[in-house]
């Protein structure tokens, strides 16, 4: 097994540990910190990994980028744009970039090993909260009451006319409303996690537990671009991505209270056990 295997082993171990404590937990507040933990532990992981990489690209061989197909669901399926909006959401707060097949069914991941095996192990367990969430959202009944604005087309003497008409909100709306404001509050989340323990790194912080080396802050701040560019020239020379994904473009429309309910359940939602991840990964239903 190579270095750079162990230390992905290692840090998945890790971060396994986060997973099971924070299911353990009922209190918001410590699942929070959790979610945050394993954020900053897989980010503190890539930067030494980037400083090493660095230290030793003149005496051997570094690891490799790579490409990787992480499957989202079967063709056909519902709702499959909200779960690539949450794996790309993780992926962009983990140095991977990513492109999305056509059908949304998968993704094509490139970065360092390491990385996407991170961003495939947080996709796991929060795939199947926000599916369990926007089930009880759901189950609730809460969205039967809510309305929503929808444009209508009338022809009126022989024009046509849009107006803007309010509506109640049917089931599968309200689902991939709750399912893209959840995966956008966990970007939000783990992309402040990830800036806050890259800032930590390279600049004069005085709560950090270890005290501040110039040297070592700039070596880590090189390492860190080296690492961008190297991965930005990577995909560049290996994407066959025609134009960029720009997440979901749902015609069913917004729905505010169920926005504002995924929002909500975005901002307490822990780190747990993938279980049932293939029931997860269902049709979803109306």
């Amino acid at each position: 097994m190579s270095s750079s295997n162990a230390v992905s082993d290692r840090l998945l171990i890790k971060i396994g540990g986060l997973l099971r404590k924070a299911e353990s937990t009922d209190n918001e507040h410590e699942s929070e910190a959790f979610l945050a933990a394993a954020q900053r532990l897989a980010t503190r992981s890539s930067i030494d990994l980037a400083v090493a990489r660095a230290h030793t690209r003149d005496r051997e061989r570094p690891p490799a980028l790579i490409q990787r197909m992480v499957p989202i669901g079967e063709p056909g399926r519902k709702g499959l744009r909200t779960y690539v909006q949450l794996f790309v959401a993780i992926a962009a707060a983990n140095d991977v970039r990513c492109d999305v097949a056509r059908s949304s069914t998968q993704v094509y991941a490139y970065g360092f090993a390491a990385d996407i095996a991170v961003c495939e192990a947080l996709y796991s367990s929060l795939l199947v909260q926000m599916v369990r969430a926007s089930d009880r959202y759901i189950k609730s009944g809460d969205h039967r009451s809510a309305t929503m604005e929808k444009v209508v087309t009338e022809r009126r003497a022989g024009r046509r006319v849009r107006r803007v008409v309010r509506v109640p909100v049917a089931g599968v709306t309200a689902r991939l409303n709750f399912q893209l404001a959840f995966a956008e509050r966990i970007g939000i989340r783990l992309a402040e996690a990830k800036s806050a323990v890259e800032r930590a790194a390279t600049t004069r912080d005085t709560a950090a537990a270890e005290p501040f080396s110039p040297r070592r802050a700039a070596d880590t701040a090189l390492a860190l671009r080296g690492k961008e560019v190297e991965l930005a020239d990577f995909y560049s020379r290996t994407s066959e991505a025609r134009g960029t994904w720009h997440g979901p473009r749902s015609s069913t429309g917004y729905a505010p209270a169920a926005r504002q309910a995924g929002d909500r359940a975005g901002q307490v939602a822990r780190l747990g056990p993938a279980r049932e991840l293939d029931g997860a990964r269902g049709q979803l239903p109306e």
